[in-house]
């Protein structure tokens, strides 16, 4: 694990337990995402069509576990993180490791070419993620905060955008570019620009990426921001079936 203290913004603490980037989907969920979350107790989900992602206040507690299960219901996948091991009862069903970014020395700038997208532009941000995967995006992924954009002849060809929010910190996500257009700086300039945002208001940006993405690595490394930490996600079963919903 990496730990940076040098940061811009909200300044939150680093230390490993003590800061919210720990557990960003719930800090987000139970904080400034609060009016998008589905919950039960200890336990907090997005809707499918904004961030298919779920969260409990404390992985190490079996009545947060029991919590999301009501949140759930028996018999259902859902993904979690950051999380290690599931406890028993819950099927582990897939996983993966994600790279937590903090920005420590980033230029953030707005970026004049850059257009504000909302939800009469969905049908193209979708298009475009679909051709470049930047990670997870839906029909309302929008609401989560602010997307920018830059078109070429009216064309969308590169966003990025705000996605978990939570005290002091905004998550960058959603950066692609057409292939067509890579090697021009857009993405570095749509980073800036949503960062300069989240700075005006007094929070830090910070990112994830997958481990076996180089490129993006180099790139959020080569414009100023740290590697923070290594987390789990799972990808998870319920306990039951279907059949046992009349029983909760």
């Amino acid at each position: 694990m990496t730990l940076q203290t040098d940061l811009h913004g909200g300044g939150a603490p680093l230390a490993p337990g003590t800061s919210p980037l720990d557990n960003a989907v719930w800090s987000a969920l139970a904080g400034p995402h609060a009016h998008l979350a589905e919950r039960v107790g200890r336990a907090a989900r997005y809707p499918d069509d904004v961030y298919a992602y779920a969260a409990v206040a404390d992985a190490t507690d079996p009545a947060a576990w029991a919590d999301l299960r009501t949140l759930v219901g028996p018999g259902t996948t859902v993904k979690i993180k950051p999380v290690e091991v599931a406890p028993p009862g819950w099927e582990v069903v897939g996983g993966g490791t994600g790279v937590q970014f903090v920005d420590t020395a980033l230029r953030a700038e707005p970026a004049p070419e850059a257009v504000r997208l909302g939800p009469d532009d969905v049908p193209e941000m979708l298009d475009l993620v679909a051709r470049t995967e930047p990670g997870p995006f839906r029909t309302r992924t929008v609401e989560m905060g602010t997307y920018l954009g830059i078109r070429h002849r009216g064309r969308l060809i590169a966003m990025a955008g705000e996605r978990l929010r939570l005290p002091g910190w905004t998550e960058i996500s959603a950066v692609c570019t057409d292939p067509e257009h890579r090697g021009r700086g857009l993405a570095s300039r749509l980073i800036r620009a949503v960062a300069a945002g989240i700075r005006e208001r007094g929070d830090t940006p910070f990112l994830h990426a997958a481990p076996g993405n180089a490129n993006a690595i180099r790139l959020y490394e080569s414009i100023g921001f740290t590697e923070r930490l290594r987390g789990r996600t799972l990808l998870v079963r319920s306990p039951g079936t279907t059949t046992d919903a009349g029983l909760l």
